[in-house]
Order: structure tokens, then C-alpha cells, then sequence
């Protein structure tokens, strides 16, 4: 007789919890087939963007949430664009960056990868969007000062990584494909069928 009354909710939490799992099972799978697919990744998050977009404008409101956003992906574009290892923090018997032109090359691995990039980007953009719904996170505030604060966070911030790209020799972005050229024909040698 004890154990009548509490069996009703713990199988229903049993359940809740199998349907939890299952959706993110289900997730985890589409996240999976999307990872090759990088350009529409971003068309999606670009569509995402401009409607987050339309709606702050439309409101007319929302924008520390707007401003909050903007240093969040700041922080991730600076994760995005920073080598995995720093030479600077981190002296690392592992793969480091070529300093010297004599260096072997080692390929730039990220921080902070595209896909994880992508993905807290439009996971960010999806909380912003939710939170233009509820008036409590619109706090009044003068947007053009928030708007001119972050430009001047944002023009330091990619200043010192530039600065750091320039210091340490390395691009972050792979800008088409490299091609390797042979070595050049000397001038004025002989063709090697004798003419």
C-alpha cells in the first residue's frame, strides 16, 4: 500500500525525462548532418541576425540586451581569431607558431572552432530574440552611447589582435587554395632537346 501514491509521479518524471532525452538525441542529429554544410550554417544565423534585427528596430527597445549581445560575440570573435596556443601566455612544447621565416609551418588551429563559432553565435542570437519578449530586459538606456562604446571597445580590441597577428606572423583565414610553383628554367639555358 506504501508505494501507490508515489508511483504516479516519479513515472511521469521517468517519462519526461525519456521524451528530454529523445529530443536531444534528435537535436544532437541534425546538429551532426548540419557540420559539413557551413554556408547555409551562416545564411541561416545571417536570416537569424535580421530578424533579431527587425525586431529590435520595430520595438524600438531592447538595446542592452543588443548592447550585451554585441560584447558576447565580440569575446567569441576574439576566441575565433586567436591561435589554440598562445606564444605570448603559453610556452608549449606542442605546435606553436612560426616566428622566423626559417620556422617549419604549422597550421593555424583555432582557439575557438568555426562550427563551436557558429554555433554560440546563433544560440545567443536565439536568447536575444527570446528576450525581446519580455518587457523586464528592456531597461531605457541612450542607445547611441551604448552604440559608440562598443565601436570604441570593438576598434581597441581588433587593434591589439591585429597587432598580435602582425607580431607573431599568422593569418587566421585560409584565402583560397595554396598553390606550390616549381622551380624557374634559368634564362638563356638550352631546350633539353638540343635546338
Amino acid at each position: 500500500m506504501e508505494g501507490v501514491g508515489g508511483d504516479g509521479p516519479s513515472t511521469a518524471a521517468a517519462a519526461l525525462n525519456q521524451r528530454r532525452h529523445e529530443v536531444s538525441k534528435l537535436f544532437q542529429y541534425y546538429l551532426d548532418k548540419s557540420t559539413p554544410h557551413a554556408l547555409y550554417r551562416w545564411i541561416g544565423t545571417s536570416l537569424l541576425m535580421f530578424v533579431y534585427a527587425l525586431r529590435v528596430y520595430y520595438v524600438h527597445g531592447f538595446y542592452i540586451v543588443s548592447y550585451g549581445l554585441g560584447i558576447y560575440i565580440l569575446n567569441l570573435l576574439i576566441g575565433f581569431l586567436s591561435p589554440l596556443v598562445d606564444p605570448e601566455l603559453e610556452p608549449s612544447d606542442g605546435p606553436m607558431l612560426p616566428t622566423k621565416g626559417s620556422d617549419e609551418f604549422k597550421p593555424f588551429i583555432r582557439r575557438l572552432p568555426e562550427f563551436k563559432f557558429w554555433y554560440a553565435i546563433t544560440k545567443a542570437f536565439c536568447v536575444a530574440f527570446v528576450m525581446t519578449f519580455f518587457s523586464m530586459f528592456d531597461v531605457p538606456v541612450f542607445w547611441p552611447i551604448l552604440l559608440f562604446y562598443w565601436l570604441v571597445l570593438f576598434t581597441l580590441t581588433m587593434k591589439r589582435q591585429i597587432m598580435h597577428m602582425i607580431k607573431y606572423k599568422y593569418i587566421p583565414f585560409n584565402i583560397g587554395k595554396q598553390t606550390y610553383k616549381g622551380k624557374k628554367p634559368a634564362t638563356g639555358a638550352s631546350s633539353p632537346r638540343g635546338d
